[in-house]
Parts: structure tokens; sequence; C-alpha cells
């Protein structure tokens, strides 16, 4: 990711995060991704709740993918980036990595599907919802 692609949000590492072992588990970077991407979506004026009522349109994840590089422990302080990679007339892809430090932990694409929410069948993402995330938008190869 570019430097200029990149939104970030701090997480912390709690308990509850962690398996057996002490480490954070595999699934819950999914959980982080997913406030990240929340707090992105805030950042470029888009409330979700807002789009569902008065638009009837929502996203949903449609695809994710995850490479595990590192694990993260008890009160460790992450740093969860977001990137647009491309915006499509339908759904958003997304490029995430956790970082500790400047140590990646966990990396992955996460795929957003905008559906209509009466029927749940894909719909286009609002024009004005569209423009926010191009005044947003970098391309992560640019």
């Amino acid at each position: 990711m570019t430097q200029a692609a990149q939104f970030s949000w701090p997480i912390r590492i709690y308990y509850e995060d962690t398996d057996a072992g002490g480490i954070v588990y595999y699934a819950n970077y999914l959980k982080f991704f997913e406030r990240a991407r929340t707090e992105w979506l805030r950042h470029a004026g888009i409330n979700q709740q807002l789009m569902a009522e008065q638009q009837k349109a929502m996203f949903v994840v449609k695809s994710t993918s995850m490479d595990y590089h590192s694990p993260a422990k008890l009160d460790d302080q992450l740093r969860i980036t977001v990137a647009v990679e491309k915006l499509g007339k339908a759904s958003i892809l997304f490029t995430q990595e956790g970082w500790r430090g400047d140590q990646r932990l966990a990396s992955g694409s996460i795929k957003v599907g905008c559906v209509d929410c009466e029927l749940v069948r894909p719909c286009a993402i609002p024009p004005n919802v569209v423009q926010q995330v191009q005044a947003q938008y970098f391309p992560v190869n640019a």
C-alpha cells in the first residue's frame, strides 16, 4: 500500500481476543478489519445506518482472503490499515493490514457488495456514496 492510500485505526488486544495459547485468535483479525473499515466509512462521511434507512442500501461482506505473518499478543497495540483497491458499480474491494509498530502481522482483501435492504439483492452503490468513496479513494498501485 502506498502511504497516501492508508487510513489506520488503533486496536488494543484484550484477553477476549486471545486463544488458549495467548495469541490473537486468527478469526479476530476479521473483526479488527471490520472495525477499521467502518471507521474508514465514517471518515469518508458515509453513515451506514442512514444509508440503510434513507437509501435502502447496505454493504455486506462478499469475500475475504487473509494471510497471517506474525502473532499478536495480549496488550499489544495494533494499527489496522484500510485502502480501496477497486471501486465497482456495486462493490468495493479493500486491502487491509494489521501492524504492531513496523511489523506486519496480517494482511488481506475484503470485498463488500452493496445490496438492497428489502430485497437483499445486489444493487448499485448510491451515487452520493460513490462520490464520498472517490474523494477518499487512492489506488493501491498508484
